[in-house]
C-alpha cells in the first residue's frame, strides 16, 4: 500500500506539471518557501572610525541583500555605530559602497537598532536570547523567534584569539558566546541557526567550544591562528594595488573584508533557492585563501549537515540575472592584513599632507602614537613571558597553538583576569594588541597564578 500511494502521488504530480506547466512548479516552490517559519537576522559591525569603513560597508551590504530577499525590517536587527556615511572624510556624503563598482548600500537604510554605547556585548546576547530585560538601550528589538524559525547571524569586526571586538567594552569572549548559543538552543526557539563570522583568528571562537546537536552551523573567515584580510584597498605610495581597486576618491582605505565580500557577492549572484551553504563555502574558499598568500582558510563548525540547506532559508530569495557556473565577481584586488589597515591609513595621511603644515605634524603625531603603542604592547608581552618562563622559553610558550578541536584556554576566568591585569599595568589592548591574548591564554594553561602575572606585569610596565 505504501508503494502504491507514492506512485499514485507521483503520477498525479506529473500529470499536473504536464498540463499546467512551469507555473505550477513555481507555485509549489513558493508554498514551500513560505512554510519554513520566520526568518531572523542579526547583523553586527562593532567598530567605529573611518579606517574601519569596511565593517559597516559589509553590514550595510548584508542588510540590503536580506531586505531584497524578503526579510522584514522587524526581523532584521542591526548593531552599527553609523559614523561612516556622513563622516567628514567620506568623499560621497551619505553613500557607502562595498565594491569598487558597487551601488550605494546605505541608501534607504533604516534607523539602526543599537548604536553608540548601546552597541555592546550585553545587548548582543540579549537580542539573540530574545531577552528584553537585559537591554541597556537601543530599539528594543530582539530575536523573538519560535521553534520553526531560522536565524542568521553575521558579525564583522576585529578579532583575536577567543575574542571579537565590540564598540563598547568588554569584548565578546568565545566562552560567553557559546554559552548564549546553548541557552538559545535549550529554549527551543529556533529550528536552525547559521552564524558567519569575519574577524582575525575567528575560528578560535568556536573550535573545541561549539557543541554538536545545537542545530547551529558556523562559517568563520579564518583558522583559530590566522589573521583576516581586508580587500578592495588602495593606499598612497602602495605600488602593489592591482586589479579591482576602490574609486580614486576612496583611496587610503578598504571597502570590504575578503571573506565578507566573497559570501555577499556570491549571494547576490546565485539563485539562493538552489545555492546551498555548502556550495557557497566551496565557491568562496579559494577566493578567500588567495592562493595561500594574503588570504586565510575559511572554516566550518557545528552541525555540518545544515550546510545542505539552501541559502534562501536564511538570506531570503533572489532572482539573479545570471547564474552561470563561472564566478561573476572580481578575482583580483588588493588585500591587506586587517591589523595593518589603520597603520597604512595613517601613513597615507602623513605622506599626503603638505610639508611644513599643521596637517603634516598632526598626521605624524598620530602615526607615531600608533607605532609606539604597537611596539609597547609587543615588547611588554614578550618581557612578561620571559619573566614567567625564562628568556629562552618565554617566546615559545606564548606562541603555542593548541591542536584543532581544543579550545584556546581551559580556564576562561583566568584569561579574562590576565587581560585585565595586563591592561591595568600596561595600558588598554587595541585591536592590534589583542593578538597577544593567545599568550595570556598560554600563561593560564601553563598554571601561572594571578599574583605571578600581576607581579610580572607590574615589573615590566612600571619600570
Amino acid at each position: 500500500m505504501f508503494v502504491k500511494i507514492n506512485v499514485a502521488s507521483f503520477l498525479v504530480a506529473l500529470f499536473v506539471v504536464l498540463v499546467e506547466g512551469s507555473n505550477v512548479i513555481e507555485s509549489i516552490v513558493e508554498d514551500h518557501e513560505h512554510s519554513i517559519g520566520t526568518q531572523w537576522a542579526v547583523l553586527v559591525a562593532g567598530s567605529s572610525g573611518w579606517y574601519n569603513y569596511r565593517h559597516q560597508a559589509n553590514i550595510c551590504h548584508a542588510y540590503q541583500l536580506l531586505k531584497k530577499g524578503g526579510l522584514k525590517d522587524e526581523h532584521i536587527i542591526v548593531f552599527m555605530y553609523d559614523d561612516i556615511a556622513y563622516n567628514p572624510e567620506n568623499p560621497r556624503p551619505g553613500v557607502i559602497i562595498n565594491n569598487p563598482h558597487g551601488h550605494d548600500v546605505y541608501k534607504e537604510y533604516p534607523r539602526y537598532d543599537y548604536t553608540g554605547k548601546d552597541c555592546n556585548a550585553q545587548n548582543f546576547y540579549g537580542v539573540i536570547l530574545g531577552n528584553k530585560s537585559v537591554l541597556t538601550g537601543g530599539s528594543g528589538k530582539v530575536v523573538n523567534s519560535g521553534p520553526n524559525d531560522y536565524i542568521f547571524i553575521y558579525y564583522s569586526d576585529h578579532g583575536a584569539p577567543g575574542v571579537v571586538a565590540m564598540l563598547v567594552e568588554p569584548p565578546v569572549y568565545a566562552t560567553e558566546l557559546n554559552e548564549v548559543l546553548k541557552i538559545k538552543h535549550a529554549s527551543r526557539t529556533y529550528k536552525n541557526m547559521v552564524f558567519y563570522l569575519e574577524a582575525c583568528e575567528s575560528g578560535s571562537m568556536f573550535d573545541g567550544l561549539l557543541d554538536e546537536g545545537l542545530n547551529i552551523y558556523v562559517t568563520t573567515s579564518s583558522k583559530p591562528d590566522e589573521d583576516g584580510w581586508a580587500t578592495y584597498c588602495s593606499f598612497s605610495g602602495d605600488k602593489s594595488s592591482y586589479g579591482e581597486c576602490p574609486p580614486k576618491e576612496f583611496k587610503d582605505n578598504c571597502l570590504g573584508d575578503l571573506f565578507s565580500v566573497s559570501w555577499l557577492e556570491n549571494s547576490d549572484l546565485r539563485d539562493r533557492r538552489v545555492e546551498t551553504l555548502k556550495k557557497q563555502y566551496q565557491r568562496i574558499r579559494k577566493r578567500v585563501l588567495n592562493n595561500g598568500t594574503h588570504g586565510s582558510h575559511i572554516m566550518e563548525y557545528g552541525d555540518l549537515h545544515i550546510h545542505n540547506d539552501a541559502l534562501s532559508k536564511y538570506m531570503g530569495f533572489n532572482s539573479p540575472k545570471h547564474t552561470s557556473s563561472t564566478n561573476n565577481y572580481p578575482s583580483n584586488s588588493r588585500h591587506v592584513n586587517q591589523r595593518d589597515v589603520q597603520l597604512l591609513y595613517l601613513l597615507s595621511k602623513f605622506q599626503n599632507a603638505p610639508e611644513g603644515s599643521i596637517r603634516k605634524s598632526e598626521a605624524y603625531r598620530k602615526l607615531s602614537e600608533v607605532i609606539s603603542e604597537r611596539e609597547h604592547v609587543d615588547k611588554s608581552v614578550k618581557r612578561i613571558g620571559q619573566t614567567l618562563f625564562g628568556v629562552n622559553n618565554g617566546p615559545e610558550v606564548l606562541n603555542i597553538v593548541r591542536p584543532a578541536g581544543q579550545p584556546l584556554v581551559d580556564d576562561w576566568d583566568c584569561l579574562k583576569s590576565f587581560v585585565k591585569i595586563f591592561e591595568s599595568h600596561c595600558g588598554s589592548l587595541t585591536s592590534y594588541g589583542r593578538k597577544h591574548v593567545r599568550g595570556f591564554a598560554n600563561m593560564c594553561n601553563a598554571g601561572i597564578q594571578r599574583d605571578q602575572m600581576d607581579a610580572a606585569a607590574k615589573q615590566t610596565c612600571s619600570s
